[in-house]
Formats: C-alpha cells, sequence, structure tokens
C-alpha cells in the first residue's frame, strides 16, 4: 500500500498498521492531503470550536534533570520562582471571570507545593466553577488521589518518547515504566488522562515515531500533545539541531486520525518556532485546543523550558480576546464547554 492509501485506512477506520504509520511519516508527498484529512475529521467531532484553557506556571522549580529541559535542575542560572497558594487561585479567578472553562496548573518536578497546599488550592480554583487540568509530574497513586478529591479533573504527563534507550539516555535517573505506570495510576482515578510527544529529538527515527503514536492509541489517551524539540541553552543538548514544526504538524494529524475524539492543543512551541502562523496551522491540521499562558507579570519569563519561549504580553482578558480573534479568522470560535474531550465523555455515559 502507498501512504496515500494508509491515510485513506486512517480516515476510514482509525487505525492502521505500524508500517503504515511509519509510511505516513515518511513519505512528503502528501502532506496537503493528510492535513485536510485530519482537519475533516476535526471538524466532525468538534464543531468548528477550539477549547481555550488558561495556563498557569505555578512554579518552575525542578528536582529532574531531563538533557532537553531548560528547567533542569542542573541549570543553575535559572531564577527560581514558586507562585503563593492565594495568588493561584486569584489568578484563576480572574480567567474564570473572563471566560475560561478550565485552568491549567503546570510546574517542573518537584514536592516545592505539599499536598496539603495543592489541595486547598485546588478547592479554592473549584469554587470558581471550572476544571482543572494539572500538569506537575510523576506522583504517587495517593498524591494522584488526594489531588482528585480535591478537584482535579484532568491531568497530563508527556511521556516524550517510548523507546526505552532514549528514555533512559535522555531522562537520567528516571523509569519509563514508572512514567507508565503513573499513567495507569491517573486512568484508575478516573482523571482525563493525558500524554505526549518530543518531537525531533536526537537519534529518533519514523520507526520510533510510528512505535510512539501506536503506546498513544493503545493507552487510549484523553489528550495529546506534541511539540517540537526546541534546544535549550545549559543543558546537554544545547547544542543539537532541533525538531521541525512541520513534522510536529504531521504527528498532530495522524494522531486526530488515530484517535478522533479527543483534545490536542495546538502547542505553545510550535508557536515559538513559528510565531505567525504554526498556531493556525496546527488548528487546521487537527489540533482543537489552545492553552495561552496567563502567567503574567514577573513570572512570565521564567518559565523557559526553551529559549525564546512564546506568549502574549497582555491582561487576562486580552489574551481571550487575541485568541477569540484568531479562531474567527480561520471559521472557527471558542467553545462555550467545559473542554472535556468527547472521547472522555463517552467513556463516561
Amino acid at each position: 500500500m502507498s501512504s496515500l492509501e494508509f491515510i485513506n485506512e486512517l480516515y476510514n477506520t482509525h487505525t492502521t498498521s505500524l508500517k503504515g504509520l511509519e509510511e505516513i511519516i515518511k513519505d512528503e508527498s502528501n502532506c496537503d492531503y493528510l492535513f485536510e484529512a485530519a482537519d475533516k475529521t476535526r471538524r466532525k467531532y468538534s464543531k468548528q470550536e477550539v477549547h481555550l484553557k488558561a495556563l498557569i506556571e505555578i512554579s518552575n522549580i525542578c528536582t529532574k534533570t531531563c538533557f532537553y529541559c531548560g528547567l533542569r535542575q542542573a541549570n543553575k542560572v535559572v531564577n527560581r520562582y514558586k507562585i503563593e497558594p492565594d495568588d493561584i487561585i486569584n489568578y484563576a479567578k480572574e480567567a474564570a471571570q473572563v471566560g475560561y472553562k478550565t485552568i491549567v496548573l503546570q510546574s517542573g518536578e518537584s514536592n516545592i507545593f505539599s499536598d496539603d497546599d495543592m489541595c486547598k488550592i485546588l478547592r479554592g480554583i473549584k469554587k470558581f466553577g471550572v476544571q482543572i487540568t494539572l500538569s506537575l509530574g510523576e506522583k504517587s497513586f495517593e498524591q494522584y488521589k488526594a489531588y482528585k478529591e480535591a478537584g482535579a479533573n484532568r491531568y497530563l504527563l508527556r511521556i516524550e518518547t517510548t523507546d526505552e534507550k532514549l528514555y533512559k539516555r535522555f531522562h537520567p535517573g528516571m523509569s519509563l515504566d514508572n512514567r507508565i505506570r503513573c499513567l495507569q495510576d491517573l486512568k484508575t482515578l478516573g482523571y482525563e488522562t493525558g500524554s505526549g510527544l518530543l518531537v525531533g529529538l536526537p537519534d529518533t527515527n519514523p520507526e520510533i515515531l510510528a512505535k510512539d503514536l501506536m503506546f498513544l492509541k493503545k493507552f487510549d489517551f484523553d489528550m495529546v500533545g506534541i511539540g517540537p524539540f526546541i534546544p535549550a541553552d545549559n543543558t546537554p543538548l544545547s547544542n543539537e539541531k532541533g525538531g521541525s514544526v512541520h513534522m510536529a504538524i504531521k504527528l498532530i494529524a495522524i494522531t486526530r486520525l488515530l484517535l478522533p475524539n479527543i483534545n490536542i492543543p495546538a502547542t505553545t512551541a510550535i508557536e515559538t518556532i513559528d510565531p505567525n502562523e504554526g498556531r493556525k496551522k496546527a488548528l487546521k491540521s487537527g489540533a482543537n485546543v489552545i492553552m495561552p499562558s496567563i502567567t503574567n507579570g514577573k513570572y512570565q519569563d521564567l518559565y523557559r523550558l526553551y529559549p525564546k519561549k512564546f506568549y502574549i504580553k497582555s491582561d487576562v482578558s486580552e489574551t481571550y480576546t487575541k485568541f477569540d480573534n484568531l479562531l474567527f479568522s480561520i471559521g472557527d470560535k471558542v467553545s462555550l464547554e467545559n473542554g472535556d474531550s468527547m472521547r472522555f465523555n463517552q467513556r463516561l455515559k
């Protein structure tokens, strides 16, 4: 079969072989056809609506030493911060008042917030009638359970690569098995569970990426984030070649066809590399979520996973309006739903 036939198989059945995925990834002759198929699928399931979710980067303190990340513990030039619980709650309150239906709390992997503080934050935010997504890294089953009981609805834990050798190489002291254990715990606890990939890491190839996509399909995630690798200063990979926006968007499109009714964000990394068109390209190729950072003021430039990270220097209301206008320009609109994926809602029925 040709890559075009594999794309049609994906579009019609939402499944294909490992070889099929690899062929689609390698072949550059049918990209426009792939993107159009993904866009049709996204519009079929998302009704031309995009979820706008407010991202609060609550701390850049991290105990891990991932080779690609600018926040890694060994990076001593980072100006570390932790936003106080009451301030986090106030950020969320302002976002809810503007119209955001979901608040996303993201941080480096650490225990800088005690479980009591985190549960206090979650209970405080829940009073505003919003959904809460967490992206705090690897925790114990008991911690995930406590966060769920305090009001968290979703959890995003990107796996980045499922190749065991690459995972071990780029994540010193960490375990792929434990990462997967965390994802399984989250699903067991009833979270809307998400993961994702980092595209363009050194020594990655189409076969590895195809296996990554098969993992996403097999695990049946509710949301998937995919972004290009951007070399960060003061990291072991600072001099490596970065990933491409094109390949990241290609994998977004394939993921949309594999998992037609999940949530897929147009990631900030894509817009960082292509600030003029990156977000639009992702939305036209299967993405249906935007997560703008609302961590304004002194914190906004400190959550530096990679250099020149894209963000809008405006207040919460202006940021919402700018993305509302962006969506209007491509024929979409901000969703007024609570931000759950259709896949997750179907599982609840």
